[in-house]
This record gives C-alpha cells, sequence and structure tokens, in this order.
C-alpha cells in the first residue's frame, strides 16, 4: 500500500477523502475537534511537497438533500485555525463552483467540498458520482478510516478512476494500532468490551479470546450475561436471545485460558435517569424495579487492578450510561486505570464511538497511546473482516 510518506504531492491535485463528521453544538459550533486535528498531517505534507488539497467529507445523516444543519460550511473557520491555512469552500460537491475552484486551485490552496450524502449516489457506490470526484484531481489520498467499512463512491469506487491512490496518516495510524493489539501485543492483553447489547460485540469478543489474557465485560450487555448464569437482574438491560450466547462465549473463553470478567456488582436506579435513588447491588441479585446503569465500586477495583498490571489494552464502549455523571463512576475508573498502565509503558487502543468520546471529555484523551477516529471502522477491522477503504487502496 503506497502512503503520503512515499508520495511526492508537487505539482499534483490531491482529491482528499477526510471524516470531518464532528459534533455540532445547538449554535452549529464544533464541539469535538477530535476529527479536524487528525485531517491536519496529511493534508500539510501534501501542501508542504508544492501540492493542492481538494477535501470531501460527509457529516451526520441527511435525508433528501441539503439541509444546512449538515453542511460543512459550519466547520470551515475551525479546518483553517487548525491547518494554518485559508481553507476555500467549494459548495455543492458536485457543484459548477466547486469545478471552478477545482481548476483553477493553486500550490499550497486548500478547498473543502460539500456534505458528500446531500447526493444519495454517494452511499450506493455510484460510478458515475465517483468519477466526477475523482475527475478534478491526480491523486486520491484515504484518510478518512471512520468511513472504510464502507463502500461508498469517496471511500472506495473512486479508486477505479484514478492513476495513483495513497494511504493518509490517519488510516496508516489507525492500520499499525490495530496490528499493535491484534499481532504485536506484549503480554498481559486486555481487552475492555463495553456497550449495551452483546450481539454488536459478538464477533470482536470472539476474536479476542483469540489474542487475550484477559476480557473484561462492562456496561448493559453484562446482564445478558448475569441471566444466562441464573441470575435475577431485575429491569436491566438483556437481550433474551442470546442468553445462550453468552454462555458459549464464557465457555469459549475458558477453553482458551482465557480469564473473562464480569462485574460482580453495578450502581443501580429505578428509572434510565440521572435522578432518584442510586443503590449498590449484587449482580446476580438485582431487585425487581431497579436496572444496573453502571459498573459497581467492587467491580470497578478489580477491572482497575487487571487494566494497569496489563502491557496492551484495548477499550471499546463505556462501563455504564457515561452520560449521567451518577453512572459515570465505573467508566471514570477504568479511564483512569487506562492512562495508568500507559504511563507505566503499556500500549492502549480506545475505539471509536462511545469509548473514544467519554475518554475525550473525561479529559484522558492525552494520557492513552491512540483513539481511533472510526468505531465501527475499528470494530471490523479488529473481527479480522476486510474494509472496501482500504481494499481500495491494496488493489
Amino acid at each position: 500500500m503506497k502512503t503520503v510518506d512515499n508520495f511526492n504531492f508537487a505539482g499534483k491535485k490531491a482529491v482528499v477523502r477526510v471524516d470531518l463528521n464532528v459534533p455540532l453544538n445547538e449554535d452549529l459550533t464544533v464541539r469535538d475537534y477530535t476529527r479536524i486535528n487528525a485531517v491536519v498531517p496529511t493534508v500539510q505534507k501534501i501542501v508542504k511537497d508544492g501540492g493542492s488539497a481538494i477535501l470531501m467529507s460527509h457529516m451526520g445523516r441527511p435525508k433528501d438533500g441539503f439541509e444546512d444543519k449538515f453542511s460543512l460550511k459550519h466547520i470551515v473557520a475551525d479546518l483553517s485555525e487548525k491547518l494554518g491555512i485559508e481553507v476555500k469552500f467549494g459548495g455543492d460537491c458536485i457543484g459548477a463552483e466547486a469545478d471552478e475552484m477545482a481548476a483553477n486551485l493553486q500550490a499550497g490552496e486548500v478547498m473543502l467540498l460539500d456534505n458528500l450524502r446531500f447526493y444519495k449516489e454517494e452511499k450506493k457506490g455510484d460510478e458515475a458520482f465517483a468519477q466526477k470526484l475523482a475527475s478534478r484531481g491526480d491523486v486520491w489520498v484515504m484518510d478518512a478510516f471512520g468511513t472504510a467499512h464502507r463502500a461508498h463512491a469517496s471511500t472506495a469506487v473512486i479508486a477505479k478512476f484514478v492513476a495513483d491512490k495513497v494511504a493518509g496518516y490517519t488510516m496508516g495510524r489507525e492500520i499499525e494500532a490495530s496490528r499493535k493489539i491484534l499481532e504485536e501485543g506484549e503480554k498481559p492483553v486486555t481487552a475492555i468490551m463495553g456497550g449495551a447489547k452483546v450481539s454488536d460485540k459478538i464477533l470482536i469478543i470472539e476474536k479476542m479470546i483469540d489474542v487475550c489474557d484477559n476480557i473484561i465485560v462492562g456496561g448493559g450487555m453484562a446482564y445478558t450475561f448475569f441471566k444466562a448464569m441464573g441470575g435475577t437482574i431485575g429491569s436491566s438491560l438483556c437481550e433474551e436471545d442470546k442468553l445462550e450466547l453468552a454462555l458459549s462465549l464464557i465457555e469459549k473463553a475458558k477453553a482458551k485460558g482465557v480469564k473473562m470478567l464480569l462485574p460482580v456488582d453495578s450502581l443501580a436506579n429505578t428509572g434510565f435517569s440521572n435522578d432518584g435513588v442510586c443503590i449498590e447491588v449484587d449482580n446476580m441479585a438485582i431487585p425487581d424495579g431497579h436496572m444496573g446503569l453502571d459498573i459497581g465500586p467492587k467491580a470497578a477495583v478489580e477491572f482497575a487492578d487487571v487494566v494497569k498490571a496489563s502491557k496492551t489494552v484495548l477499550w471499546n464502549g463505556p462501563m455504564g450510561v457515561s452520560e449521567f455523571d451518577n453512572f459515570a463512576k465505573g467508566t471514570v475508573a477504568i479511564a483512569n486505570a487506562v492512562a495508568e498502565a500507559t504511563e507505566a509503558g503499556a500500549f492502549s487502543l480506545i475505539g471509536g464511538g462511545d469509548s473514544a468520546a467519554a475518554v475525550n471529555t473525561l479529559g484522558f484523551g492525552d494520557r492513552v497511546s491512540y483513539i481511533s477516529t472510526g468505531g465501527g471502522a475499528m470494530l471490523e477491522m479488529m473481527e479480522g473482516k476486510v474494509l472496501p477503504g482500504i481494499a481500495a487502496l491494496e488493489d
């Protein structure tokens, strides 16, 4: 796979697929800069070489054409500030204005197209749409790892219509971080799996059984395991059709000599709310009318001890409803433990999505080794699936 490091962009116009799907506040200002910051090194390399960059991305989930709240025009000023370059806004991603601006783009200049998903052709992988995007540049740079698991026009199909295709720095970092877990992980290797549903994490848990020494299970999906083991879980989240699966995962881990840790206790409430009476409960005996919303203090200590003794750590998914202050304690404890392990020399990879948001929100972003920019893409890579956005670079 060719990367930006071994490609000279001098005199070249690069069509760059980036991931600028950033969260915005109600006043349409940027709430989190993680993905904008991730774009910077690749674009600066192109410009430093003497090339120009035509950036394209999606944002949100527009339903039918243009929607102002999903326009990338809202992030132009922030992107310009982070790059240290005035970014031109090309408007409609396949419009005449964008065509003219791209044609006149000079070395050292950067322009941004508007949301690709204002057109259904993007997600459909339409070849004519992909060819239109490709026609403006000499080289395609794929740096949007967060969409690499989608065979969309700009993330995979476009490769058919360019002579040169290279991976950006974000792609390279993501692939290398995954390799450090799957192939090069120094033992003990620990995977921390959180989130709501076992069904969302089946494949990655099975994969981690093959590479880990410890698998920590937290979040809402833990209660499916306790129900499967004969516990009473009150009104806690449970996937009734996944009880046998939960037991089989426990058995698979045991057969491989992998320690699977479930939280012995929880913080529970009478409803899905930050308010109400918060009580500590044994996870095999949660009272009727109560639901577990976070791991309890005993589990937090046990989990933290395992994490701090690890040399390689993968974390995907919060330990509880971390957006509720009263039920973020478990996630904070894990974040602290991962940070301490990292500072002691461990490699730590934080999965995208909720776990990445939690780490950044809680202020631990600069105390871990790497935070993935793509939740779904990272999961699929960890599961061993072929990502179309990576395969397109290798063809």
